[in-house]
């Protein structure tokens, strides 16, 4: 747990400044100006307990710390921040929801604000301050975060997922670039598994990396857990065609990806075992961080998800809300803090910070130098944009949310391609555990 001061922003702002970000008194300055005009005034003496997912770009850590640390010197605000793996984030604040204690703000993953409708302080007003000054929201962020009129927590990112490839394996495999439709791209993945250059992806209950890959077939073929009045349409034709698709894309993986996390992934490539994955851009940052991977850094670069059959953009984006409990003792100290993390003065240096790693739901962020700073980012900006919410096609609320984190759609794919269950079974036992939750 961290208690930032004035001392260590101060201190703290030499790491800080090679990626441009606004640093010790510079950014002292900015919080304090932003405090004195801010719509909303931290209640005196108020202490804020914040959750959020452990960083994957060190860069981005520093950037978001250096903004808590302005946060607490310009309003008075005793700011304690903690992390949590991904897998860990959602239980945590599910048990703060239950007991009513125990955090006042947690930054988590997909549809997190959804789970506790009835236990989150409204957000509204940040919206529209934020969605106005910033040229609006993007459609899936907002979806994310709205049940009706109301905004249950504020967007405040997406970790973009997309295709991490090497350029040379690629190359040797026939294609100038990953290709941008389904039958192209399984037999990109089979002559690479021809050469001994693999691709995997994430089979195991890993949040992120699962999750986007195999939702992105199902939806490609116009499959879904649920129509637009949320009735349970899994068990479909589409749905079997996406399945065996993913089987055949499944059969030119490196062995071991039924047990992946949303880590391993990221150590098989640096390691030289594999060639084709889908990641947020943290595999392509550690390779130019590394000396001894500068061979590595200069073949790695990044592709849109291939589209499928339904002849549209189908990604579910790893979106990233904020919350704050209606039990927080200091709700004009919470809604203070997440608008300012996301000012231009805080959030464009943020974005920067992160390498490519966070993407903007803002539009007016589709401009932030860190999109042309390296050809290689670029991808990464688009992927609010072209994301559906975590819902698909249905409502975004908490059966939706719970759908996601109960990892149905992933054990449905992963039961199918390692061959433990049939097409048929494996839709009937996803059917099921759906119905269950939007009964």
């Amino acid at each position: 747990m961290h208690d930032f001061t004035r001392r260590s922003l101060l201190q703290g702002g030499t790491a800080l400044a090679a990626t441009g970000m606004l640093t010790g008194p510079a950014l002292f300055d900015f919080a304090q100006a932003w405090a004195q005009s801010a719509p909303w005034k931290a209640e005196p003496g108020a202490k804020l307990t914040v959750m959020r997912w452990k960083r994957f770009v060190p860069a981005e850590d520093d950037a978001f710390n250096a903004m808590v640390a302005a946060f607490k010197a310009a309003t008075g605000t005793e700011m304690n921040v903690f992390s949590e793996s991904f897998e860990d984030v959602q239980p945590k604040a599910s048990v703060a929801a239950n007991t009513g204690s125990g955090l006042d703000l947690a930054w988590g993953l997909h549809t997190l604000p959804q789970l506790f409708p009835t236990k989150v302080l409204k957000m509204n007003d940040v919206a529209d301050y934020l969605g106005k000054k910033y040229g609006g929201w993007t459609e899936a962020a907002a979806k994310t975060c709205k049940q009706g009129d109301d905004w249950l927590g504020i967007p405040v990112a997406t970790i973009g997922g997309y295709l991490t490839y090497r350029k040379s394996a690629v190359e040797k495999a026939g294609f100038k670039q990953v290709p941008s439709d389904f039958p192209a791209y399984l037999e990109l993945c089979k002559a690479l598994k021809a050469n001994n250059t693999p691709a995997g992806f994430a089979l195991g209950h890993a949040t992120g990396d699962a999750n986007a890959w195999v939702h992105n077939i199902l939806w490609g073929f116009n499959g879904w857990t649920v129509d637009k009045d949320d009735k349970v349409i899994i068990n479909s034709p589409e749905t079997m065609k996406a399945l065996e698709y993913a089987k055949a894309l499944s059969d030119t993986f490196i062995p071991g990806v039924a047990s992946w996390n949303d880590s391993s992934n990221n150590k098989a490539f640096l390691s030289g075992e594999l060639y084709l994955t889908s990641n947020g851009i943290s595999i392509y940052v550690a390779a130019k961080d590394d000396p001894s991977k500068k061979e590595l850094a200069e073949d790695i670069d990044h592709a849109l998800w291939p589209v499928g059959p339904i002849g549209k953009p189908t990604e579910l984006q790893l979106a990233v809300p904020i919350l704050a409990f209606n039990f927080c003792k200091y709700p004009n100290a919470a809604k203070a803090f997440i608008a300012f993390m996301l000012e231009k003065e805080n959030f464009e240096k943020w974005l920067s910070g992160a390498r490519g790693y966070l993407t903007h739901t803002l539009n007016a962020y589709d401009t932030a130098p860190v999109w042309t700073a390296d050809p290689k980012n670029a991808v990464f900006g688009q992927a609010s944009k072209r994301a559906l919410p975590a819902s698909g096609i249905g409502t975004p609320g908490e059966k939706a949310a719970t759908a996601i984190a109960d990892f149905i759609v992933v054990d449905m794919f992963a039961n199918y391609c390692t061959g433990a269950k049939d097409g048929k079974t494996a839709m009937a036992e996803a059917e099921r555990q759906l119905k269950r939750i939007y009964r």
